[in-house]
């Protein structure tokens, strides 16, 4: 028999993969919303980036409007600001990564623990309802509960002797009422990934180990940490990818003028002089900017990743 040519190799291919896709037909079907919402949502708004490069006017367009190089990413990184947003996006950013990584998976491996089901549901339901709390919602319980007057905090504080203390308008208390509120709130739904990775560890193990004589710190740490490690791998490289990505409603609704040097970060930036200034390419240019550093991020961290573990994204 001689060997196919490229070309009969490529059409047999394509005829495989054409039988697979109509075998399968219904679930490509339900992928499809999904891909339109990316293209449409994600991909096709990105051809207005160039704006970033011109000197946008409204009345010409995005084509019309004149060319003018990085001229408002020198803008950006001349300005008296600029170190001030990096220091506190980048802040927040690691100070969540440190943080609220980690709760998580302990949380989980706590649970997997648990053998009584209606304990262990009670604890889900505990954790998972902060998660479903809006935005706006968790700011507002947040101010209350902080409240020099009337919060429950200070109240406390004053119980104990001390002195009531203004949480929300000191810049030292911004990033870890921002952080830890965010663990609170976002920890037991993390957490479901982790759980759904330890129940697909093989029980024999845990049998195993059990009749080697390993107590329950061993398990968790030579068989349940190691069976969910590319999980926490693959969510590491995501959670370093968007580290700069700090996300602009809450710090927008916690931000006020007395926390300004804290809570100014490039998210805020991008909006008092997009929305509000109405500088459409250099908020653009901003944007960019914390974009492209993102991915830069995400790439070094997946191939430092798969050197290491030999687990990536790609």
């Amino acid at each position: 028999m001689t060997a196919m040519s490229k070309g009969e190799e490529r059409k047999v291919n394509m005829n495989t993969a054409f039988k697979r896709i109509k075998k399968n037909y219904d679930l490509y079907l339900l992928f499809l919303p999904v891909l339109a919402f990316f293209i449409i949502f994600e991909y096709v708004p990105m051809y207005g980036v160039q704006i970033a490069f011109k000197d946008f006017i409204a009345t010409k367009g995005i084509w019309g409007s004149p060319w003018v190089g990085f001229k408002h990413f020198e803008r950006f990184f001349d300005s008296f600001y600029f170190w001030r947003l990096i220091r506190n996006t980048l802040g927040i950013g690691l100070y969540q990564l440190i943080v609220g990584f980690p709760v998580p998976i302990v949380l989980a491996l706590m649970i997997n623990e648990v053998k009584s089901s209606l304990f262990r549901r009670f604890v889900q339901t505990v954790t998972y309802a902060p998660h479903f709390l809006s935005t706006v919602v968790a700011v507002g319980m947040i101010m209350m509960f902080l409240s020099p007057e009337t919060g429950l905090v200070n109240i406390a504080i004053r119980l104990f002797g001390g002195e009531p203390i203004s949480f929300m308008t000191e810049p030292g208390w911004f990033k870890s009422i921002y952080v830890w509120s965010g663990v609170w709130q976002q920890m037991g739904w993390s957490s479901i990934i982790y759980l759904a990775a330890l129940a697909g560890i093989d029980p024999q193990l845990h049998e195993a180990a059990r009749v080697d004589g390993a107590s329950r710190l061993r398990r968790i740490w030579h068989i349940n940490l190691p069976g969910i490690m590319p999980t926490v791998i693959v969510l590491l490289i995501l959670n370093v990818g968007s580290i700069l990505g700090v996300g602009f409603e809450k710090v927008f609704l916690m931000q006020n003028s007395l926390n300004m040097a804290a809570s100014d970060v490039i998210s805020t930036s991008v909006y008092r002089s997009g929305i509000l200034g109405a500088e459409f390419s250099y908020s653009a240019a901003v944007g960019l900017f914390n974009s492209v550093v993102n991915f830069i991020l995400l790439l070094t961290v997946n191939r430092i990743a798969r050197k290491v573990s030999e687990t990536s994204l790609w």
